[in-house]
């Protein structure tokens, strides 16, 4: 049968076919299918990467809101007066009668601050703000007057009595109006900001 197919080939040529004996072999190899053929590319295999995969991790919206809240700080609690001595003091009243701050103004004024030196703030205004909005504010000296919108109520302090909480001091008193109406609630205040303020011994 290679006989044949190199007669075949032969054909095909103009010219006689003259081969060396080595070529004759590989020529006779080659159509026998004994011999190296010709052979496909073989397909491209994928590469694997030593390196790992890594995929971008989730947001987590829980996580981002916390960051938001952090960045997003609440406006300071406003204060009616200058607040120059870190004295805040709280009422219950919306807006105080003018013979109510008449006496509120000579009892600060007796113990020797002005009402530009403190800082004045009502129920209503304080509602809804947090202990820590009102910790914010500093205050040395807290006088709250009757009953408070807000968690300083917590605070377990005697009425007329002095009560101190790390470096401030708290006097809780019955409302300025009701204070007013009061002779003897009047002597006690005065007697409990006395004692407050050092007035035996001199001012804050």
């Amino acid at each position: 049968m290679e006989q044949d197919s190199l007669e075949n080939l032969k054909s095909f040529l103009e010219e006689e076919l003259f081969l060396i004996p080595e070529d004759l072999k590989k020529l006779e190899d080659e159509l026998s299918g004994v011999g190296p053929t010709l052979t496909s590319t073989p397909p491209p295999q994928a590469v694997v990467s030593s390196e790992p995969i890594t995929h971008n991790a989730p947001i987590q919206e829980s996580s981002d809101l916390e960051k938001v809240k952090e960045e997003i700080k609440a406006e300071p609690i406003p204060l009616k007066g200058n607040f120059t001595k870190g004295i805040a003091i709280l009422h219950e009243e919306s807006e105080l009668a003018a013979e109510v701050m008449d006496m509120l103004v000579k009892m600060i004024n007796a113990c020797g601050h002005s009402m530009n030196e403190v800082g004045m703030v009502s129920s209503e205004v304080l509602e809804n703000r947090s202990m820590e909005d009102f910790l914010s504010l500093n205050a040395h000296v807290v006088l709250k007057f009757g009953r408070i919108k807000h968690p300083v109520n917590a605070i377990a302090a005697t009425p007329y009595e002095i009560h101190s909480v790390g470096e401030t001091e708290y006097l809780f008193a019955d409302a300025l109006t009701v204070i007013s109406e009061d002779k003897n609630l009047k002597r006690k205040l005065w007697n409990s900001l006395q004692i407050l303020f050092n007035l035996s011994t001199g001012t804050k």
